[in-house]
């Protein structure tokens, strides 16, 4: 089968397409056939081992998982003898982050924990573009936030791959949603059912005299005394993304602030889950979120997938079909 592999840390460049033994599954394994698969800045991680302390569970000094790739979707063409909830023949998305990834192959056998049966009404490329983007919005609202009906969230970052998962998540919970982004992106806020937008190249959200309960920080910047500014008094800050300065910050500084006050300041690190990527099929069939595309490349065009990528201004995800 063809597959992207990679042997060494660095740019898009050490990136090739080549031919690889065909996976065969194990006793509790699924062999799915990949229709299309997406980018994460996970992905980014893996391919250059930086931030430095990733190589610890990626790799120290070369790329323990030679094939890259989380977001998958794809149809099932075996199952081993323990499998019990899938079948040969069943559309599936999954997320391959805690099984030894792969994703960006023909062809992967994980666990079946790692999948879920594919939302009816999305293409393979839709659904790819779900699961690590869509469930770290999730649980990032729901378990970190405690997100309430009612409250005034912010999404800082709001036209990206987590971003527009996280302005339609929490409008699903019953939120008033305002979203920071560029000039051009503040359309794509619109259509996703954001209540505000704010154009971060003409103001500064954090010196507006309004308060927020909820700010997700999926691409932020600003440090961590300005956010706390915008909260409300027993207002929630959770870092999901962003500069290493600011993640700094939250780990010392915003640690120091949740413990001596109400205010609550904390990172965030998406954790694979069934359950989640489960709940997130039923909001989907449902309509009340639907994936944001940006562009769709071609398993040969993988570097320039990456490259574009990396610019840091894709509106939404970033999808690659597998053949």
């Amino acid at each position: 089968m063809k597959a992207v592999v990679y042997n060494k840390y660095g740019s898009p460049d050490v990136l090739e397409v080549t031919e690889v033994e065909k996976p065969i599954p194990k006793d509790n394994q699924v062999l799915v056939k990949i229709r299309a698969a997406s980018l994460n800045y996970g992905n980014l991680v893996l391919l250059k081992g930086d931030p430095f302390l990733a190589r610890f569970a990626f790799g120290l000094l070369k790329p323990k998982y030679p094939i890259p790739g989380g977001d998958i979707a794809g149809r099932v063409e075996a199952v081993g003898k323990d499998v019990k909830q899938f079948q040969p023949g069943d559309d599936v998305f999954g997320d391959l982050s805690g099984s030894g990834w792969g994703g960006f192959a023909e062809y992967v056998s994980v666990q079946e924990k790692a999948l879920a049966l594919k939302p009816a009404n999305l293409s393979y490329e839709e659904a790819a573009a779900v699961p690590m983007a869509g469930v770290t919005a999730l649980q990032s609202l729901r378990d970190k936030g405690k997100i309430q009906p009612g409250q005034k969230v912010l999404i800082h970052g709001a036209s990206g791959g987590v971003g527009t998962f996280a302005v339609q998540i929490a409008k699903s919970f019953g939120a008033e949603v305002t979203g920071v982004c560029s000039t051009r992106n503040k359309e794509i806020l619109q259509s996703i059912g954001a209540d505000h937008a704010i154009d971060y190249t003409k103001e500064d959200f954090t010196k507006r005299a309004k308060k927020y309960d909820l700010i997700l920080a999926v691409n932020g910047h600003h440090p961590i005394s300005s956010y706390k500014r915008s909260l409300n008094l027993h207002g929630n800050f959770v870092h999901v993304g962003g500069s290493g300065a600011q993640l700094f910050q939250t780990m010392t500084l915003g640690s120091m602030i949740s413990w001596t006050g109400k205010k609550k300041m904390s990172t965030f690190l998406q954790r694979q889950s069934q359950k989640d990527l489960i709940y997130m099929k039923e909001l989907l069939e449902e309509g009340k979120v639907k994936p944001v595309m940006d562009k769709n490349f071609k398993m040969s065009e993988v570097k320039e997938a990456f490259r574009y990528f990396e610019e840091g201004h894709a509106k939404g995800k970033i999808v690659i079909s597998m053949g």
